[in-house]
């Protein structure tokens, strides 16, 4: 390089470092560690300055990222955020693109539209053989964008996320992400995406710090979260989950390169499918005292119906029909319509009550068993996937289904032995009888005069009931 060009870096770095410290001194400086987590309270008025030293060479990009628990946190490269250089949200990060010789980089921090944010700050760094995440970024406003962009309603959780681009050198082009399709392009990379589940009930901002820090680099990615998915570079980056009201969750994406075998992790997004801040929706509505009534109601029912459902069959058909109606109810209405959570779940009973008629009053007229043992099992399909998907580390819940479940068939098994599988056709039965009581002179059933008889009589004895005395004679006043 020469003594000049020495002399010339040296220049550039203590301009670059008294820039950073004129920054410090007006806001907070945030000395970062690679992989090291630190906490930092944001404002909106006052930028605080996160400074990476001591880069080690063979790294080519260093991807920064800031988490909060609900709050907007604003990322950028210069003091003044623009949309072209800049992230905002709950989870946003940036990546940095070293250049020949760099060792530091700088990213200013401040809260969006809050007057204090306490966040979560931290940065990886990855080499010329990694992948970059969000590199071939085509769709949002960051020319690399490692962001997952994550938005929520009752029903579903959606996720997308920029493609990623191959690794290169330091001070070279980046290669074209849209070269062809073969083997030596980004179109060889793949997706694996992996949820993680923050513990029930548990909605405090420490909980969250201590889980998103297992959902941050790509080996703690796979030890702790749950791979749900691999998509390669075909698939659209468009993903639909389910959402859980009240229950935190975070996602994050890994993607790999085949070829060199490596692999780099984007930025976590988590959400609880609720909001802390608005009315509608906030996530002690899951708590709610309508709720708690509801779900009650149901966990009693379930437990009778576990271990006497088959004894009442009629009950276990209503159940079922509930169940059944009332959960796609759910669904439907929470993706098509901007109600309130109540409105809401007090339509959904409402559809479930004439769920579970309609289904028991398809059997008392027709009696066909496979079509009512088809609800029963399809409602027995959500359960097993529910337990399945939804608590697949809670081994103590996941004990309690399995012996709810021996316990009810053994009951159920050992008082039905001696009883028809099912019982008798409702509608059958009641044609029988009343034809017996036509036919039958000597039944007194057969004397009882016709419904339409009995009703007018009954509403002849109500209106004397109510009817004024009258008086037995005339009286008038004795003649003197």
């Amino acid at each position: 390089m020469g003594l000049p060009g020495l002399l010339l870096l040296v220049f550039l770095g203590g301009l670059c470092w008294t820039g950073a410290a004129e920054d410090a001194a007006a806001g907070r400086l945030l000395e970062l560690s690679l992989g090291k987590f630190e906490t930092v309270l944001l404002n909106k008025t006052t930028p605080a300055l996160a400074v990476l030293r001591n880069i080690a060479s063979n790294v080519t990009v260093v991807v920064f990222q800031i988490h909060t628990q609900y709050r907007n946190a604003v990322v950028s490269f210069e003091k003044k955020p623009l949309a072209n250089n800049s992230g905002a949200g709950a989870d946003t990060g940036l990546v940095s693109i070293l250049r020949p010789q760099q060792t530091v980089c700088t990213w200013y921090l401040q809260a969006e539209d809050a007057d204090q944010v306490l966040s979560t700050a931290v940065s990886f760094p990855y080499t010329e053989k990694d992948p970059i995440p969000g590199g071939c970024n085509l769709e949002f406003n960051l020319d690399v964008d490692p962001n997952i962009y994550l938005e929520y309603n009752l029903a579903t959780t959606h996720i997308r996320f920029a493609p990623a681009n191959l690794g290169y050198t330091r001070g070279t082009i980046p290669p074209f992400c849209d070269s062809g399709t073969s083997q030596e392009s980004r179109w060889r990379l793949s997706y694996e995406v992996y949820q993680y589940f923050l513990p029930e009930n548990d909605l405090s901002e420490a909980a969250l710090v201590s889980h998103v820090r297992k959902m941050s680099e790509v080996q703690s990615i796979q030890a702790h979260g749950i791979k749900m998915m691999t998509l390669t570079s075909q698939d659209k980056t468009d993903l639909y989950f389910s959402s859980l009201s009240g229950q935190g969750v975070i996602y994050n994406i890994i993607v790999r390169d085949p070829l060199w075998n490596t692999s780099a992790a984007y930025v976590p997004a988590h959400t609880y499918a609720c909001s802390f801040t608005a009315v509608e929706g906030h996530c002690q509505a899951s708590r709610a005292l309508s709720s708690k009534i509801f779900f009650t109601i149901l966990a009693v029912l379930g437990l009778f119906i576990c271990f006497l459902g088959h004894r009442f069959w009629k009950t276990d058909l209503f159940f079922m029909g509930f169940v059944f109606v009332a959960c796609f109810f759910f669904i439907a209405v929470s993706k098509t319509t901007g109600l309130s959570y109540d409105v809401i779940l007090g339509l959904t009973a409402v559809a479930g009550i004439v769920g579970g008629l309609l289904l028991v009053a398809y059997w008392w007229r027709f009696g066909f068993v496979p079509l009512c043992m088809l609800v029963v099992g399809l409602v027995l399909g959500f359960l097993v996937a529910s337990a399945t998907f939804f608590t697949p580390l809670d081994f103590i819940l996941l004990a309690v289904w399995a012996m709810l479940a021996i316990g009810g068939i053994t009951v159920q098994l050992r008082r039905e032995r001696r009883e028809p599988q099912f019982p008798p056709h409702p509608y059958r039965l009641w044609k029988r009888e009343r034809d017996r009581r036509i036919t039958n002179i000597l039944d007194p059933s057969h004397h009882v005069p016709p419904l339409r008889e009995r009703i007018h009589s009954t509403l002849s004895q109500l209106k004397d009931y109510f009817r004024k005395e009258q008086p037995a004679g005339e009286r008038t006043p004795l003649l003197l």
